[in-house]
């Protein structure tokens, strides 16, 4: 695994956008400053933003073949067309249970990328009829998907052999999210529907907002990384030029992320079109790549403290239990039980994760000093 400095990783984060403008523009990379870049870094920070596929495109288009890279790509195809193949069977029976359903996030993106397989996936997200769920649960059970979770939070977990995984959302934000909550609580109403089907989607306009608010919620918890950066990219680019510009600015002001919008699109724009950043976007630029594409701990302990950031995981804070433990609601003097039953699943689910960050703050810690 390679080892970097701060720098050099935010050097390396550098070329990998580099390259992945070069792969979404359709322009071959220049060779001599190919040539300069260390692959074993490049793969690294490549695939902490899951960028290693769109880099291994560009680096291709420039003669240039690395195993890594080859097999990332590879693997981002054989991906990409699993969840394909899943969601079309998945809508099918949708469609014939008339389940109303929307394809979210990359389930959308990835085919606005110039070529299949580019923009890398985790996962796919569909939100779905919450009166539904139950039904929807027996119709993943039937077409070979283990449920992972259900019932809890705001999304249902489903796996199947090899590599699918989907998350079907019975809401897009938990209702601690205040303003985005309120905003998308009547999220049906926003929806356009497709002639004779179940199937539901956004305009061009409330799928871009969506996506904003969707990156504000990491940006300001965790953070989060290039990836995102290049699917606002990848939109604009696309849509900008018919967009409603008004109605945009207007619903962005009344969610309370006008400026925020304003300054990511910035910097998404000039970043892949090889434009000078500002020394403020240069900035910005630095805490995407430090945060990776799914954010960091260290993002989150800078922002709420140490001490609180270790409390408000233990004993996390009623709103957000409500949502795991909805009994909670009727019976709130059962929080103290409830802190006690989330601790054990993060124990036996996420035990490796724990572990991690409390090496993260031993660390922090241990620098202060």
């Amino acid at each position: 695994m390679a080892v970097l400095t701060e720098e050099e990783y935010i050097s390396t984060a550098k070329e990998v956008s580099y390259l992945a403008a070069c792969a979404v523009n359709g322009e071959k990379p220049d060779k001599e400053r190919v040539a300069q870049m260390n692959p074993d870094h490049l793969f690294y920070v490549a695939k902490r933003h899951q960028l290693a596929a769109v880099t291994a495109i560009a680096l291709e288009s420039a003669g240039v073949k690395i195993a890594e890279f080859t097999q990332a790509k590879g693997k981002a195809i054989r991906k990409n067309a699993a969840l394909d193949i899943d969601r079309a069977a998945l809508a099918e029976r949708l469609e014939a249970e008339q389940i109303w359903y929307v394809p979210l996030k990359g389930a959308v993106l990835a085919d606005y990328y110039p070529q299949f397989g580019m923009r890398e996936m985790s996962d796919n997200d569909i939100l779905i009829d919450a009166g539904r769920a139950g039904d929807v649960k027996e119709i993943m059970k039937s077409i070979g998907f283990a449920v992972e979770q259900f019932g809890k939070g705001i999304h249902d977990e489903y796996y199947k052999q090899p590599v699918s995984h989907f998350e079907m959302h019975r809401a897009l934000f938990f209702s601690y999210d205040d303003q985005l909550y309120e905003y998308y609580k009547d999220v049906a109403s926003r929806l356009k529907q497709e002639d004779g089907t179940s199937a539901r989607f956004f305009s061009n306009e409330d799928f871009y907002i969506y996506l904003i608010a969707h990156e504000y919620k990491h940006f300001s918890g965790a953070g989060t990384g290039l990836r995102s950066l290049l699917d606002i990219y990848v939109f604009w680019r696309k849509f900008g030029e018919e967009l409603d510009k008004s109605y945009l600015e207007k619903e962005f002001e009344r969610l309370g992320i006008a400026d925020f919008e304003k300054k990511n699109r910035s910097l998404a724009l000039r970043l892949f079109s090889g434009e000078e950043l500002s020394e403020q976007e240069e900035e910005l630029l630095r805490y995407f790549v430090l945060s990776g594409v799914f954010g960091n701990t260290q993002n989150q302990i800078a922002k709420r403290g140490r001490w609180r950031y270790v409390l408000e995981n233990i004993f996390v804070p009623y709103r957000r239990m409500v949502t795991e433990y909805p009994f909670l609601r009727r019976l709130p003097f059962l929080l103290p039980f409830c802190w006690i039953l989330w601790l054990k699943r993060q124990l036996v689910k996420n035990r490796k994760r724990i572990f991690l960050k409390l090496r993260v703050i031993f660390n922090l810690r241990k620098k202060k000093k």
